[in-house]
């Protein structure tokens, strides 16, 4: 071979190695990798497998160069003679070879035939595409979370392949938005959601129907949004249909709301298009839950939010006539309002909510009566007063009882002696029955334990403390778990709802833990320090402006005692003047110092 056909050569196999590198966006020293180790394979079918064969491609000048490598090793640990070399035979080429260098000796080119070139075309090919592969994959894992352009490729079976230039995604059926449809060379906006690294490349997965879609589009059409003066806190959709976004400014001067909708609709009209005619309500997003729920069910009008922060559950009551509004076509608003706020919704109408209020109000009637051996009127005179317990009237301050028309302190104490009484009676019936079953009275000195609570244990099979530390916290509050429809069901406990928390369940199993010998004493006072330190945590993490609800709330409180204190000593000060201008009795003349 002439000096220029080598020289030519060496030139070609640079210009293809740059040609491929730039058409797949990819190093040109990983092609030329990739063309070492086609030359290495095609070698070793040349000269054997057993040989340890190394070529090596000059990246300027193109020159290749094979090599035949043996390791050093000491005379007794050859293994493999074609790839090992021992230290004797390795002096004689080398005195300075020792033990693990490697001896290296120049092979001669030679040509490839067909089945070589073949093996080594499809090394390089597969090599480049893994390449390919990984830098398709860098590439687009820093952009989940944006919205990507591309063109519809292909449509197979309700998912569109979308070819975004230098990779492809795909926008799942359950990923679209329904009845939309698509057909090749359509542009289209999707959010990229997830890049998996999978074996035949990775997987680009684009939605139309994600919330956080809306969301970035809102910031695009919206300047304030998407400088973070106005932020969208929470987003809920039906795809194609409906959704609701919550939205609050950390300007007081901007309305939310109303730089979202913008002049005469024209910001989230934008928005509705992109995403074909979906209808879009825009919720002022508030701190304080119960309002943000009511945000959250417009275009209906709520008249009672009663919350339960433990099962984060909500119960709305609702005009009548507001219940289908609320509810929604296929029950849609409630659904989103829900997923807006994260609050599961429970509504309800005011009949239905003055029904129970009624029978209610019946049942503790009828256990003040029983309890307080009182008629009919008295019962509901202290039920009408918001009294819901026995425990409630035997141990509340005589004071209270002032405040009820025709109360005095001896009509008080009177009641609340007959309360008291009537609790040492069930609390002696209860604690022969926590007997009957079996409970033993170690159980009765755990902190948190009372004889109520003995007595559902007991019947609950728990009748010692080693019983209580083998329980988990959801065996005593209750859990929730999927029902028939997949929507969460709660299971009552050993406990009613809201009788113990989950927090204090599990300190109360710790002590029985403690109690039996299970655990060190230390293990309960490091969970209580942990628990005391994650509500210091927690308080630490209010926003500045739930800090100042909160200031104003105990400026507010402060407040209303101030005035109270206030109301008090002007009512002793009339009581003392009236007294000063009242005559001396027996005709005794008053000092008016006294």
């Amino acid at each position: 071979m002439s000096a220029v056909g080598v020289s030519a050569n060496r030139l070609e196999i640079l210009q293809i190695a740059k040609a491929v590198a730039e058409e797949k966006a990819i190093d040109k020293a990983i092609v030329i990798e990739a063309m070492q180790e086609a030359i290495e394979k095609a070698a070793k079918s040349r000269y054997g497998q057993e040989h340890d064969i190394r070529a090596v491609i000059d990246g300027d000048t193109g020159e290749q160069t094979l090599w035949r490598v043996q390791t050093v090793v000491a005379d007794e640990e050859i293994e493999d003679p074609a790839q090992q070399l021992s230290l004797t035979d390795a002096k004689k080429i080398d005195s300075d070879l020792e033990i693990g260098d490697e001896l290296k000796e120049e092979l001669p080119p030679f040509d490839f035939g067909r089945v070589a070139a073949q093996t080594a075309k499809q090394v390089i090919m597969q090599k480049v595409r893994d390449a390919e592969r990984e830098r398709q994959y860098e590439e687009y894992k820093d952009r989940v979370g944006e919205i990507i352009n591309g063109i519809v490729k292909r449509v197979e079976y309700g998912h569109v392949i979308v070819d975004l230039g230098r990779a492809e995604g795909i926008i799942r059926r359950n990923d679209g938005i329904p009845r939309e449809n698509f057909q090749p060379n359509d542009r289209v906006r999707a959010y990229l959601y997830k890049v998996s690294r999978e074996t035949k490349g990775p997987q680009i997965f684009l939605s139309r129907a994600h919330p956080d879609f809306m969301v970035k589009l809102f910031a695009q059409e919206v300047p304030e949004v998407y400088d973070g003066v106005i932020e969208i806190r929470a987003c809920a959709r039906d795809a194609g249909s409906r959704a609701k976004i919550g939205v609050i400014s950390n300007d007081s001067s901007i309305d939310p709301v109303g730089a979202c909708v913008g002049m005469r609709g024209a910001r989230v009209q934008a928005v509705v298009g992109e995403l074909s005619g979906e209808k879009i309500d825009i919720i002022p997003w508030n701190y304080d839950a119960a309002t943000f729920i009511v945000n959250a069910l417009q275009p209906a009008e709520v008249s009672k939010v009663v919350l339960d922060e433990d099962e984060q559950r909500v119960e709305v009551v609702v005009a009548d006539d507001q219940f289908p509004l609320a509810i929604g076509r296929r029950g849609q608003n409630v659904r989103l309002a829900s997923q807006l706020t994260g609050w599961q919704i429970d509504l309800v109408t005011e009949t239905a909510d003055s029904e129970r209020y009624q029978r209610d109000f019946q049942l503790r009637t009828e256990l003040f009566m029983k309890a307080l051996d009182a008629d009919e009127t008295l019962a509901q005179l202290l039920a009408s007063e918001g009294f819901e317990t026995v425990e409630e009237i035997a141990y509340v301050a005589p004071e209270d009882f002032i405040t009820i028309d025709g109360f005095d302190l001896e009509v008080a104490a009177e009641i609340q002696e007959r309360a008291r009484e009537y609790l040492e009676k069930l609390a002696a019936e209860q604690d022969a029955r926590r007997k009957e079953l079996g409970v033993e009275d170690e159980m009765m000195n755990l902190e948190g334990m009372n004889v109520a609570f003995a007595v559902k244990f007991g019947e609950n099979d728990v009748k010692t403390v080693e019983d209580i530390a083998g329980l988990v916290p959801d065996d005593i509050t209750g859990w929730r778990e999927p029902g028939p429809d997949g929507k969460p069901v709660f299971q009552e406990g050993i406990l009613k709802k809201g009788e113990m928390r989950k927090d204090e369940a599990q300190l109360f199993i710790m002590r029985a833990r403690v109690a039996a010998g299970w655990i060190e004493p230390e293990a309960l006072t490091q969970l209580e320090a942990d628990m005391a330190a994650e509500a210091e945590g927690e308080a630490a993490d209010l926003t500045e402006e739930e800090r100042a609800l909160m200031a104003l709330g105990e400026i507010g409180k402060a407040s209303e005692e101030a005035e109270e204190l206030a109301e008090e000593e002007l009512i002793f000060d009339l009581d003392a003047l009236a007294a000063e201008g009242e005559p001396a009795e027996d005709g005794d003349d008053a000092d008016p110092k006294e």
